[in-house]
């Protein structure tokens, strides 16, 4: 008999105005259990977007009985989860029907709707519900936060391919037909919204330091020493193990945040203080076009993890970048990531889209390993979690649609058979959608955007 007092689920670290969600503890419960029924965690849903497409024999595996052995360039980060991953190859996407002139306007607006824009609605929002928000009307219900859209760069490109609505080009959550979902660029907007921490002003004091620069937990400390006493071994571990990664994104965002003060008055001709007068002046970073871009995105990837392990939200879409001139001096080049799609098979080009197309996928795997490295239950965070990586085009030379590349990891609760690759995959993006759903728990009143029925090679065999 455990002498541990089973504890609430949404017990949470107060003190001063902050509050600290906690992550699963073994003396908690989903949705107030009983202690006579079998502890399940929830099933969570992700998905993260690149655009552009990418080089097929980079990124396609050579051969499914080596895939696990023996992945593609663009997946090598991905190796140690690998057991853990799907990929299907022939999933179609949306055809661009009255739209061919507007590829990019419908990549990203398409990728979890599985639909077109209304043809004689072009300068409204006129869509359908996207994938993300079906699962956030379900899953909603039993978090703080219904879901969490959050963005690389800032969706603000104006342009009107086909007179289609610029928000088409930028936004792939839809709440509605004729709703976009804006999606959250700033990490420390992302902490505070986590935590239920509201920041005045611009959330820099006189002295230029976050009011988070004292960290929320220095606040709340003192109940975590109180609810550390009352667990056991294990679940002291887990709180540790939380605690210290909360610090740590909080640390580095403020980081982040003094280095671009920094950048700033450096630009102004102020020179901030530095150790030596010698000292090289600090990089600006901006977002997206920093030289840090991975900084930026990782940190994402470490807020959506933290939503997802304390149940603050159970639906995440992450938009790493959108079609509108991004490039990637991280990885020595300025050239537009757009620009070099076009390649015509110069192998200069296509080697750079190749490194894009890794970088992306490594943030993916980034965040997916952090996943597989939190326990949950009698396994890992990732094991419960269904996590999407994907673009909305095939080939970016062409515009093509017909073959889209897919990477699904994480099992959803043992609902997906993972550890293979299926070459030659019946079926479109909507029934993918609508199957990843289905997976999910969730109930559907008809199917996603253009399905016609599920993909049978997904689910794991009851």
């Amino acid at each position: 008999m455990s002498n541990y007092k089973r504890i609430n689920r949404r017990t949470c670290l107060k003190g001063l105005g902050a509050t600290l969600a906690l992550p699963l503890l073994d003396v908690m419960g989903w949705a107030e259990d009983s202690e006579k029924k079998t502890f399940q965690p929830p099933v969570r849903m992700g998905f993260m977007y690149m655009p552009h497409g990418v080089i097929m024999d980079q990124f396609w595996p050579k051969d499914p009985k080596t895939f696990l052995t023996s992945p593609p360039p663009a997946l090598e980060s991905l190796r140690p989860v690998l057991d853990q991953c799907l990929l299907m190859k022939g999933i179609a996407g949306v055809s661009n029907g009255p739209f061919r002139g507007a590829p990019h306007a419908l990549e990203l607006s398409t990728w979890l709707t599985a639909a077109l824009p209304d043809p004689d609605k072009r300068d409204e929002i006129s869509i359908s519900i996207s994938a993300d928000q079906i699962a956030a009307n379900s899953l909603g219900a039993f978090t703080a936060l219904p879901s969490l859209e959050l963005a690389t760069m800032p969706q603000t490109w104006k342009e009107n391919q086909a007179g289609l609505n610029e928000a088409y080009y930028s936004h792939c959550s839809f709440r509605s037909p004729t709703q976009a979902v804006p999606a959250e660029t700033n990490p420390r907007n992302v902490l505070n919204r986590l935590f239920n921490k509201k920041e005045k002003g611009d959330g820099l004091s006189a002295n230029g330091m976050s009011s988070l620069d004292r960290s929320m937990l220095d606040l709340v400390i003192g109940g975590a020493r109180d609810l550390r006493r009352t667990l056991s071994k294990t679940d002291q571990r887990k709180l540790d193990q939380y605690l210290d990664s909360v610090r740590s994104v909080e640390r580095r965002i403020a980081a982040i945040e003094i280095r671009q003060k920094e950048a700033a008055l450096e630009k102004a001709g102020v020179r901030p203080n530095r150790s030596h007068k010698t000292d090289s002046p600090p990089i600006e970073i901006k977002i997206p076009e920093g030289d840090k871009r991975s900084e930026y995105m990782q940190v994402m990837c470490d807020l959506n993890v933290l939503a997802f392990q304390t149940d603050t939200t159970r639906v995440c879409t992450y938009i790493g970048s959108t079609p509108n001139g991004v490039s990637y001096p991280e990885l020595g080049f300025n050239d537009q990531h757009h620009s070099q799609t076009h390649h015509n098979g110069e192998k200069k080009k296509v080697d750079k889209v190749a490194a894009i197309t890794k970088f992306n996928i490594d943030q993916f795997a980034y965040m997916v390993n952090k996943m597989h490295s939190l326990k949950e239950g009698d396994g890992t965070l990732l094991d419960n979690c269904i996590m999407m990586w994907g673009s909305g085009l095939e080939d970016g030379d062409r515009h093509s649609r017909a073959n889209l590349p897919f990477i699904l990891a994480g099992r959803g609760g043992g609902a997906i058979n993972t550890g293979r690759f299926l070459p030659d995959v019946k079926g479109n993006q909507g029934d993918l959608l609508t199957t990843l759903l289905t997976c999910a728990g969730i109930p559907l009143d008809r199917p996603v955007g253009i399905a016609t029925k599920q993909i049978a090679e997904i689910p794991a065999q009851s």
